[in-house]
């Protein structure tokens, strides 16, 4: 074993992550296994294998890092596509990931794509699972076995949405691992954190984030768990700063992307899709560069350029065909472009290999665009089933309900909801979330304080989204403040006039009842 975790530290990526193995859900007779072990680790105490990895390389790992960068460049020279923007990405095969690269150790690219917090290909994942459930079988003590398993079934549950079985194990195995090793392990804390993230448990993921960078301030792993954590409660300067810690410690494609997120949300488009454009091409796997495309294409899906969101989209599945947002993304595009047919499809697709609330809640929302209202209504009902069946794996789904209460159910539940939510995390969605609730639920006054929220710069409102501007525009023209509404419905559309199959028609129409602004009053002479 430790000839194993020597050789999978040598493989290193060309941003210097070790490739130890992270890897994802396995069968059930393996999992059990696994279980068993759990309950009796904290009994056993560290083993050999638990010593806790920092992600920094000495001179050896520098020059193991800057043997494989110069790999990279003469692979990027070839076999590329195009970007927005003009910007050349390499394809699987003909680049870094390609076939004159040595073949690695089953899932030894999950595992280094993993621990640096980018999209690991499935059956990678599933090999590396089986790597460390035989390895904590073996020795019940070995914690950083036991953080890297718990690692790997959160990645997994969020590929495959299994989440209800997946990330109560990912709990167990993080949790164990903690109890092998109390101090000193901050990756099983990391993990903590990047757990309770993607259960939009923001609370919680800033105190495991905090923590995890008290044990190890220069992991700099532990910063994109922050980045995520401060969003989710709404601290945009301790968002920016955990960004500049980030980047002052480490770079490389998961950077470029983390940063990426980071100006997207700060209305920084342009600086947003260099970044994507980056770590896109320096991407060590097809499943890594699939991820960077799906986010390229949803920044240009925001922009309101349905065609090369939808090049993107497909090529991030061609690349990785589990790519599931990019599939339910090809959806988005596709309607946009009146190519309905195909549109279903692809939502069918998405929701059929990775049923996810969102998913459901847009295809219902194009069926009822297109007059389907009994197949719209199938797809509300499978929303609130994904949602219970995602809060048995801990996740907190009261923004998606509120949101689609307040659309298509009750929308004085809806104001309930994302009231309890803005006091436990106030983030700019719920902002914008419990705005468009109140105004649906006929409360305009206090509407428009969240939805200048949710829409200001001073306040932290920076993104630049044609929804959360359609919802400030439609309360204040309720308010009959029609100049304001008309300014804001202009702007709306202008970011992106396929915004919503369901409710861009009605900004349409909305500022067409509205007309032209009338010409100012004259002077009295």
């Amino acid at each position: 074993m430790e000839n194993e975790e020597r050789a999978a530290e040598e493989r290193t990526a060309p941003d210097g992550t070790p490739a130890e193995a992270v890897a994802a859900a396995a069968r059930e007779p393996a999992a059990q296994a696994v279980d068993e072990a759990a309950a009796g680790a904290a009994e056993e105490g560290p083993g050999e294998g638990g010593e806790q990895g920092s992600g920094e390389g000495g001179e050896e790992g520098s020059a193991t890092r800057r043997r494989r960068r110069r790999r990279l460049v003469v692979g990027s020279l070839v076999g590329c596509l195009v970007l927005g923007g003009g910007v050349l990405v390499c394809l699987p095969g003909e680049g870094p990931a390609g076939r004159g690269a040595p073949a690695a150790a089953p899932g030894a690219q999950a595992g280094s794509a993993v621990r640096a917090g980018v999209a690991a290909a499935l059956p990678e994942l599933a090999a590396l699972i089986e790597e460390r459930e035989r390895a904590v079988r073996e020795r019940p003590g070995d914690a950083r076995s036991w953080a890297v398993l718990g690692t790997a079934y959160l990645e997994q549950g969020r590929r495959t949405a299994e989440v209800a079985v997946l990330y109560p194990k990912a709990e167990r195995a993080l949790r164990t691992s903690l109890k092998a090793r109390p101090r000193g392990n901050a990756d099983a804390l990391g993990g903590l954190a990047a757990l309770a993230n993607a259960r939009r448990d923001f609370p919680a993921a800033v105190r495991w984030g905090e923590a995890a960078r008290k044990e190890a301030p220069k992991r700099w792993t532990t910063y994109p768990q922050l980045i995520d954590a401060y969003t989710g409660m709404g601290d945009y300067k301790k968002t920016l700063k955990a960004l500049d810690a980030l980047t002052a410690l480490h770079s490389g494609p998961a950077v470029r992307g983390r940063a990426a997120g980071v100006y997207w949300d700060r209305g920084r488009r342009e600086d947003a899709q260099a970044a994507l454009a980056d770590a896109a091409v320096g991407a060590v796997s097809p499943a890594e560069q699939a991820a960077w495309l799906e986010r390229a294409g949803q920044l240009a899906w925001e922009r309101g350029e349905p065609q090369d969101a939808l090049r993107h989209f497909q090529e991030a599945v061609r690349l990785d065909p589990d790519q599931r947002a990019a599939q339910a993304g090809q959806g988005r595009a596709l309607a946009a472009l009146g190519r309905t047919t195909e549109a279903l499809n692809a939502y069918r697709v998405a929701l059929e290999r990775q049923p996810l609330p969102q998913y459901a809640l847009e295809l219902g929302e194009l069926y009822e665009s297109l007059g389907l209202a009994q197949a719209a209504r199938v797809q509300y009902d499978r929303l609130r089933t994904l949602v219970r069946q995602e809060s048995a794996g801990g996740v907190d789904g009261e923004l998606t309900l509120g949101r689609f209460e307040a659309d298509h159910g009750d929308p004085a539940s809806a104001v309930r909801r994302l009231r309890a939510e803005w006091r436990r995390q106030p983030g700019v969605a719920v902002a914008d979330a419990l705005g468009w609730a109140l105004h649906r639920a006929g409360d305009d006054e206090a509407a428009l304080r969240f939805a200048s929220i949710a829409t200001d710069r001073v306040h932290g409102g920076a993104v630049y989204s044609a929804p959360y501007v359609h919802h400030l525009a439609v309360i204040e023209r309720a308010l009959g403040k029609d100049g304001p509404a008309r300014r804001h419905l202009q702007e709306a559309l202008r970011i992106n006039p396929h915004f919503s199959p369901l409710f861009g028609p009605a900004a349409r129409a909305a500022l067409a009842g509205l007309g032209d602004e009338p010409p100012p009053a004259e002077l009295p002479d």
